[in-house]
């Protein structure tokens, strides 16, 4: 038996020797009876869908995030995120992103997400640089998302050339990454970023990667180093599947007088390039609102997107906030 069979058959018999544990301990009866029968039916989406570039899956136009407000990471939040999470999937979403530092993110979707395992698309993420300590993050991401496998597993944060000489290097996370992909672990390989386009870039030009997750709203438009213009013809040419996040930027664009979500959102699925966004949510309503604007997206005109960036031009700096590192 090889080193890699061992990794891998380790990770499934840890997984599958802690399932029921983890099943009886997340939901109460209510829910195991709803998780019982989605094993049964496949979830069906009215979102529209876009293939997500080289994956050749079809996602819808609107993933779940699990940072930011959605309350998946707070303990004290846990059944608010449980519903979240699970009006999430009656609504049709199936991309759902989360990460190992996103506090108990993983731990709550690993309490929901097993039974539709089949019909969604998981993503997370590492920032662990090195090739043995992403390998151990990669095994306590699975145990904790209740899963044998990601469809995508994402470098995070990914912001200056000396990360990118790192992950690349003889002993680099790339290669826990491709050893990964190798055994099955990991479908789909990715690259994150929301503080520098060109390292982003860069990382495109350096490897095959499968998908990018990376900042674009309407503000980061009037940006000095926009992501938009700099990394999405990039991605393009070598048909990175493009997720944009921090669409409304916390919340922060949708003030008054500012834009609403159909704008935000609508912008940035627009763009030529972007296959589909991801927003975070800390309600059940807010994520149905969410959800009717992705329902009912219709492309934007030039004269739509022109109207959209006068009206953020004079606020973009409050509302690209997270790209500072002050």
């Amino acid at each position: 038996m090889t080193k890699k069979t061992t990794r891998r058959n380790f990770i499934m018999t840890s997984i599958a020797a802690t399932s029921s544990i983890v099943g009886c301990a997340a939901v109460n009866k209510k829910s195991q009876t709803k998780i019982a029968s989605a094993e049964k039916l496949p979830i069906t989406s009215t979102i529209p869908e876009r293939v997500l570039g080289k994956t050749g899956v079809k996602v819808p136009l609107l993933g779940l995030g699990g940072a930011g407000k959605t309350p998946v990471g707070k303990s004290e939040k846990e059944k608010e995120a449980m519903a979240v999470i699970e009006a999430a999937l009656s609504l049709g979403i199936r991309y759902f992103d989360t990460a190992a530092s996103y506090g108990a993110s993983e731990e709550q979707f690993g309490k929901v997400l097993p039974a539709y395992r089949k019909d969604i698309f998981l993503a997370s993420k590492t920032g662990i640089r090195d090739r043995d300590g992403a390998w151990r993050e990669l095994e306590r991401s699975l145990k904790r998302l209740n899963t044998d496998y990601l469809d995508s597993w994402q470098l995070h944060h990914v912001s200056f050339t000396e990360t990118l000489d790192q992950i690349f290097s003889s002993q680099g996370a790339i290669k826990a990454m491709e050893e990964a992909k190798e055994q099955g672990i990991v479908k789909f390989s990715g690259i994150t970023g929301h503080h520098e386009p060109d390292v982003i870039a860069e990382g495109l030009r350096r490897y095959p990667f499968d998908t990018t997750l990376v900042t674009i709203n309407a503000a980061d438009k009037h940006h000095p180093r926009p992501f938009a213009p700099t990394v999405l013809p990039v991605a393009q040419q070598k048909n990175v599947g493009v997720i944009g996040m921090k669409i409304p930027a916390y919340g922060k664009l949708l003030q008054p007088g500012i834009l609403n979500m159909q704008e935000a959102m609508g912008y940035v699925l627009s763009l030529e390039g972007v296959h589909c966004c991801i927003v975070a949510t800390e309600s059940v309503e807010m994520l149905q609102s969410n959800v009717r604007v992705a329902q009912t997206f219709q492309q934007l005109t030039q004269q739509d997107m022109g109207a959209i960036e006068q009206k953020t031009a004079s606020v973009w700096q409050e509302n690209t906030f997270f790209r500072a590192w002050t």
